[in-house]
């Protein structure tokens, strides 16, 4: 059985809160949001070769084996470009999601969550939160590349964006969308 329960807040470097809101989880779980911080990569580590080859693919676009240092340090940077949020359940991380200044957008997101919590509303939570801090910071576009047979997280951004801009392009979706005030 499937529950909604409140996801705690914690303060991201600088002071900036990731604000609670409702996840549905499976009952009793508790599910932290909070920003990436040095420590955190052997846990990316774990997570990310926990993730199932279609799942990766899904994210990076590309089979991945284990994760050199430097990628995982990117997957955790939050400074003035980046910025990295985790879900976390106890010692498990269960969600990863960036955002880092767009070309063509004023941010570019990427979200990928662990297959065993993956239709619980998890994803959308954490894009959610990376763009409110990226708004918190005067950004008003957003924009993301989706594999073309990614119909569930194509869905869930019809339903959030419902006026998103979208373009088919060699098997990918790219989306622009803004970001409300």
């Amino acid at each position: 059985m499937m529950r909604t329960q409140q996801v705690s807040s914690c303060l991201a470097p600088g002071g900036d809160p990731v604000p609670p809101g409702p996840v549905t989880t499976v009952p009793g779980a508790a599910v932290e949001i909070r920003a990436a911080r040095p420590g955190d990569e052997e846990r990316i580590v774990r997570f990310l070769e926990g993730l199932s080859p279609r799942t990766r693919m899904r994210r990076f676009f590309t089979e991945m084996h284990r994760p050199t240092a430097r990628f995982v340090d990117a997957l955790i940077a939050v400074d003035e470009r980046r910025d990295a949020l985790l879900a976390v359940h106890g010692d498990l991380l269960v969600g990863h999601a960036m955002s880092y200044r767009g070309q063509e957008t004023d941010i570019e997101i990427a979200v990928v969550v662990s297959d065993e919590w993956q239709g619980m509303g998890l994803g959308s939570r954490l894009a959610r939160a990376l763009i409110r801090r990226a708004a918190d910071r005067g950004a008003t576009t957003v924009g993301m590349d989706v594999l073309g047979d990614n119909r569930t997280v194509l869905a869930m951004i019809r339903k959030i964006w419902p006026d998103a801009a979208m373009r088919a392009s060699s098997g990918t979706v790219e989306v622009t969308a803004g970001i409300p005030g």
